[in-house]
């Protein structure tokens, strides 16, 4: 006689995002090794800030810094798409650890392709969160397309998931949280012997 698994319930913590999103969705996060992240629009609320000198400032968020930080230390990969190019881009990724950085990326959807070969993972394997045009073929290659709902109608219906919360204001939190969540990674941060590597830097 085969026995089944036997089926670890949610943390209450877990089951608390779960509810939120569509077992469909809940599904295809639960496969997720590396997910990728577009940074305007997403990791910033889109807006370009230029000082008198030229120089670009943009605004992150600490709470999707913290996720981001989360998802590596939970075992997934985490990757930065972004189709700008600028060192402040670079400065964030390196605060939070991250390696995994393309920017000046016009081929979103054979970046992530490329992306997924050097990693070992299957696109079915391979999530990605974007808002605009330049996203949409790399959602529609993924196996988990994520996005924001202050973004165009036509990406959101291409995503399997959309966000509660705006580009830039906690999406990208969301987006870890979920992940995690789905796979059961999350209750681990609420352990008291957990171990958060890096620092508390967000």
């Amino acid at each position: 006689m085969t026995m089944k698994p036997e089926i670890t319930p949610p943390h209450p913590a877990e089951a608390l995002i779960l509810t939120k999103a569509t077992s469909a969705a809940v599904e295809r996060a639960r496969h997720i090794r590396l997910m990728a992240f577009d940074v305007d629009g997403i990791l910033t609320d889109g807006s370009l800030w230029y000082g008198e000198n030229g120089e670009t400032i943009k605004r992150f968020h600490a709470l999707d810094g913290h996720g981001l930080r989360l998802m590596r230390e939970g075992g997934i990969a985490v990757a930065l798409i972004t189709g700008r190019e600028g060192p402040i881009v670079a400065m964030r990724a390196a605060e939070l650890g991250i390696s995994l950085v393309l920017q000046g990326v016009r081929d979103k959807a054979q970046a992530i392709a490329e992306l997924a070969q050097e990693e070992g993972c299957t696109l079915d394997q391979v999530g990605f969160m974007g808002d605009d045009i330049l996203d949409l073929a790399a959602m529609q290659r993924v196996g988990f397309a994520a996005s924001v709902p202050n973004a165009p109608p036509y990406i959101t219906q291409a995503a399997h998931w959309v966000a509660s919360r705006d580009g830039g204001h906690g999406a990208a939190r969301e987006c870890c949280d979920l992940i995690l969540a789905a796979q059961g990674r999350l209750r681990h941060f609420f352990s008291p012997n957990a171990v958060i590597l890096g620092g508390v830097t967000q």
